[in-house]
């Protein structure tokens, strides 16, 4: 596999893209794993326009519908996973409450947590926070098509630590 696909910016580009998809199928729903494949493995059937990316986000859409964000289940979920070497990296994506702890008194806000991980070194988190009625009403009529990400190190480092072990996991041995 080309060293391309396991580096920063395949995984920001996987990312935004994971973000777009999510925010495509609206608030209140239920976490999204997502495979990331490299695009290489892919090409006979992807469109030729689809090929700019090293990465290809593949939904894993035979999640249990029980799995609530952030919960026990879902980690349990999670730690029972196992990639073959073909895959790359993945993807957890679920809404959670997030309270700033820079801002004194702020209540918890509906939020998404996006969380990736690639073999090797890459992994990052974003988080997307869920506009109020008032930030809705103050930016106009196209305002919940703006996604304003939040992001950087050390968040979320259970999940992170829970993707990365589904990379290193030997899916015989689960």
């Amino acid at each position: 596999m080309n060293d391309s696909i396991f580096s920063p910016q395949a995984l920001n580009k996987a990312m935004l893209e994971a973000v777009e998809f999510i925010h495509a199928e609206g608030w209140d729903a239920g976490p999204t794993l997502f495979a990331l494949v490299p695009t290489e493995m892919l090409v006979d059937t992807l469109d030729e326009a689809a090929d700019d990316s090293p990465l290809t986000l593949v939904v894993q859409d035979n999640l249990p519908d029980n799995l609530l964000p952030g919960s026990e289940a879902l980690g349990d979920y999670v730690s029972r996973l196992a990639w073959p070497a073909e895959i790359a990296g993945a993807v957890l994506a679920q809404e959670i409450m997030f309270t700033d702890a820079a801002v004194a008194g702020s209540e918890p806000r509906p939020a998404r947590l996006f969380s990736g991980v690639l073999r090797g070194e890459a992994e990052l988190t974003l988080l997307q926070l869920r506009p109020t009625e008032e930030e809705l009403a103050e930016r106009g009529p196209f305002a919940e098509d703006e996604i304003e990400l939040r992001g950087g190190p050390g968040v979320a480092p259970g999940v992170i630590a829970a993707l990365r072990y589904t990379l290193e996991a030997d899916p015989d041995e689960i």
